[in-house]
């Protein structure tokens, strides 16, 4: 597959269908999803399993309790694509997604690095409105101060791996410690 997706995930059945859901819905549909079961201990791993009977995509590992660096680390690590992104089990993503964020690497060699919008919706799918920090332009300064890079995020693999990928010491502001690298490395581009 072009695209591996992951999605990593600690006792949030409640959300965790409709984040499958939204990938599998995707316009675009030459991807791999990898669903990293982080020890939970709610039905989540059933959830995402059942998934993986209905569609050849989906891959599920369900592993010891490790927090979510060490699962988005060992999850990448499993996957194959040229591009790689993650969305978070509690998030939804747009169904053109995939589609638009592949558009902007494929037709743009320097960009390594593609973010979408957001929108904040409540625990009934009601939309609040757009997410504060689609308002922030992005530049590599800025970045210092303001993560804008925030949601759906497409990576080369090949510039994920030259930046050294997730930081195992990075705990809590793990994707955020990978964008400030990307960013000295690759052009990064909103849509």
């Amino acid at each position: 597959p072009t695209i591996s997706i992951v999605i990593t995930v600690y006792n949030r059945e409640r959300y965790l269908e409709k984040a499958i859901e939204s990938v599998l819905n995707q316009t675009f549909q030459d991807f791999e999803l990898l669903i990293w079961d982080d020890g939970s201990t709610d039905s989540g791993v059933n959830i995402a399993r059942h998934y993986a009977k209905l569609d050849q995509r989906v891959r599920v590992v369900a592993a010891e309790h490790q927090g979510m660096t060490g699962s988005l680390k060992g999850a990448f690590a499993m996957t194959t694509g040229a591009y790689i992104g993650w969305v978070d089990s509690d998030d939804l993503i747009a169904p053109t997604a995939l589609e638009e964020t592949k558009k902007v690497l494929d037709t743009i060699p320097q960009v390594g690095l593609v973010y979408t919008d957001y929108v904040v919706i409540d625990e009934n799918d009601n939309i609040i409105g757009p997410g504060q920090r689609c308002c922030i332009p992005y530049s590599k300064e800025r970045l210092l101060v303001d993560f804008m890079v925030f949601h759906f995020r497409l990576i080369r693999r090949n510039i994920f791996d030259l930046s050294g990928g997730i930081d195992s010491t990075c705990e809590l502001i793990q994707d955020y410690d990978l964008c400030l690298r990307l960013s000295e490395i690759t052009l990064v581009q909103h849509i």
